[in-house]
């Protein structure tokens, strides 16, 4: 394997790892009230959120790197969100591990395409400081309940049930959760998640009233020395493409930074109900 599919594994890989470790640490009062299930199946994960207020947290991905993807891997896939009640499920696989009768599984499962990620990477020497004027720094374990709530008002997502899977979550000590403060505010909110070789940027937002200031450039920068100081030689994140004339600003912070596009991976939509 040359390097750079060796990159895009494991870039595959820590993200998986990370999302099964943030809904797999929920306690139980947290997975009973929101309907969660987590499995290993084909070397990647498979996580269900019945009861998910936002549709991001039931997800199936890490797939075609220890093992091939083929129709009877999906078919389990699904048949595991059927068995959990859970009415729809994004599949998220890199390229070029679909596949070539891709289509007809799609057709057998339903299984519809819908948005596209994009999957970044970089050495860390090779990233570009970013600077704000606000402070940046790790997140020390008692201000890990005031961090969750800000990464999910970040995101527009609610805190019951979330707020307490989140703190939880970034309590595997594979996490190192980080912020940005306007004197004694929050504002700002990231995470570090430590894979092998490769260190994870992910969970990365600001609120509103603080955008535009620089805080997530200098959260990238902050989160890439704390994972060469892991013994990281890389870094990698995702995040969603911009429609035709639009903009994200993830990804402008990102470009900004030094992280380089790796590939753009679609999100593959099933639905239980076939009518839908």
């Amino acid at each position: 394997m040359s390097g750079q599919d060796t990159v895009r594994a494991l870039a595959e890989l820590a993200e998986a790892e990370f999302m099964f470790r943030y809904e797999s640490g929920a306690s139980p009062e947290v997975r009973d009230a929101l309907g969660l299930a987590a499995a290993r199946m084909g070397g990647g994960v498979v996580l269900s959120m019945r009861h998910d207020p936002t549709g991001y947290w039931s997800k199936a991905l890490g797939f075609g790197v220890d093992a091939p993807v083929d129709g009877d891997l999906i078919g389990r896939v699904c048949d595991f969100y059927r068995t959990q009640g859970n009415p729809a499920a994004v599949i998220q696989i890199a390229p070029d591990r679909l596949p070539a009768d891709w289509d007809d599984i799609c057709a057998r499962e339903n299984i519809t395409g819908g948005s596209t990620w994009v999957k970044l990477a970089a050495e860390i020497e090779t990233l570009r400081p970013g600077r704000t004027d606000l402070r940046v720094g790790p997140v020390p374990a008692e201000l890990v309940d005031q961090w969750a709530p800000v990464v999910l008002r970040c995101f527009g997502m609610p805190e019951e049930h979330l707020g307490p899977m989140v703190a939880a979550g970034v309590r595997d000590p594979g996490f190192q959760p980080y912020a940005a403060w306007d004197g004694d505010e929050m504002v700002a909110a990231a995470n570090l998640f430590v894979h092998g070789a490769v260190g994870s940027l992910n969970t990365g937002a600001t609120l509103p009233s603080h955008r535009g200031r620089g805080a997530q450039s200098a959260l990238l920068t902050a989160r890439a020395a704390a994972a060469a100081r892991a013994g990281c030689r890389w870094v990698v994140s995702e995040t969603g493409r911009p429609d035709p004339g639009s903009s994200n600003p993830s990804l402008n912070n990102m470009l900004r930074v030094g992280l380089t596009p790796l590939y753009e991976r679609r999100n593959w939509v099933w639905r239980a109900d076939p009518t839908e």
